[in-house]
């Protein structure tokens, strides 16, 4: 018997299919999201894979559910949210067994229901974050991980627009402008470790660990994508899709451009802060 031992041509149609059988986050993302949102929860998805969530399994603000439908293997036991139109959006992905609407700071849930929690870039749009950490406490049962990540006290440092600006002498329009893009990207808390453990520990969480992700060079990807992906958003609200074509055709380029921002991981610098905590 003769073996062709020629190797495999690797076109852009296989590898976009590589992808998506060996849980390419990056690709997943890229194919449903505007690329600077994309970009930023497959980094995250990629964290959670070597985290044991026993069930049930709590999401903390889930939203329109596609971050769990892509980051983890089976649906979470509840999603709650504040939302309706998302948590729609999010019992239709089929990525929670139960979606409820409900505020964070009063789940309709009995003391100690669930094993474990998830709050996915969420907690720095709550004001009142203090009670939305003890109502998540509450329904947790003892020992039970609380899994969470936000922005730092980094971020508004490391815009490029503003530091730009502080460069050539104008520090006024610099804060301004960290002003206005805190409130686009609707941020409340930017906050470092040592505002976050003490604030959990009030709560009855204790931090086992964390690490800063997200360099401040991908940040400029994230910053600079909110204005390059006006046209994500014309589609969305036109045709409720943030990618008309998911094809490697269309996004082959820019998933290359993105992939070593991907594959950072931790870094010291980082704009962005994960917490594996513990209900006490």
């Amino acid at each position: 018997m003769v073996v062709d031992s020629t190797p495999v041509k690797d076109t852009p149609e296989r590898e976009a299919r590589q992808r998506e059988a060996h849980k390419d986050f990056l690709w997943l993302h890229l194919r449903e999201l505007p690329y600077f949102r994309a970009l930023l929860r497959s980094v995250e998805a990629r964290f959670y894979q070597d985290i044991e969530l026993p069930a049930p399994v709590l999401d903390v603000g889930c939203g329109d559910g596609h971050f769990a439908s892509v980051t983890f293997d089976r649906p979470l036991d509840a999603g709650l949210d504040p939302w309706a139109g998302p948590l729609r959006e999010a019992s239709r992905r089929g990525a929670y067994r139960g979606v409820v609407l409900a505020d964070g700071s009063l789940a309709p849930f009995p003391d100690g229901h669930f094993a474990s929690a998830v709050s996915n870039s969420v907690l720095e749009h709550i004001p009142a974050v203090d009670a939305v950490l003890a109502e998540t406490a509450r329904v947790l049962r003892p020992g039970a991980p609380f899994i969470f990540c936000v922005p730092n006290h980094r971020f508004l440092e490391e815009l490029s627009v503003s530091n730009t600006l502080d460069r050539i002498g104008l520090r006024g329009p610099a804060g301004l402008y960290r002003r206005f893009f805190n409130r686009i990207s609707r941020h409340v808390h930017c906050d470092p470790p040592e505002v976050w453990e003490p604030r959990l520990e009030r709560a009855g969480f204790k931090v086992e660990r964390w690490w800063h992700y997200f360099s401040p060079q991908a940040l400029h990807v994230l910053e600079w994508g909110h204005y390059f992906g006006l046209p994500s958003w014309i589609s969305r609200m036109l045709l409720g899709r943030w990618i008309l074509a998911p094809a490697h055709w269309n996004l082959d380029w820019l998933y290359r451009r993105l992939l070593p921002y991907y594959q950072e991981g931790p870094r010291p610098d980082g704009v962005y802060s994960f917490y594996i905590c513990r209900r006490q």
